[in-house]
């Protein structure tokens, strides 16, 4: 697969991530929702650009960022999306 894969949610830690959000935050609805919907259907295709070097991240994850920024007013700012996504 040309995407970079990230962490599994479900691995053991001094704390998993699964416990330390809560069930009635809203980054499980996006999360469940991105991963129900098909984004080929949508328009988003991911694209190769280039052979070699790093693979890019999943189009899911970035769909993912950009749903939870806008839900919490944020439109812009690299900054303040990182701080965000911590």
């Amino acid at each position: 697969m040309q995407h970079i894969q990230g962490i599994s949610r479900y691995q053991l830690r001094l704390q998993s991530l699964e416990d330390t959000i809560s069930q009635e935050n809203p980054v499980r609805f996006i999360d469940a929702f991105v991963n129900l919907i098909d984004l080929a259907k949508i328009g988003f295709t991911p694209r190769v650009l280039k052979t070699e070097g790093r693979p890019s991240f999943d189009t899911k994850v970035f769909l993912k960022i950009y749903l939870y920024s806008y839900i919490n007013g944020i439109r812009s700012s690299r900054r303040h999306l990182c701080r965000l996504c911590r």
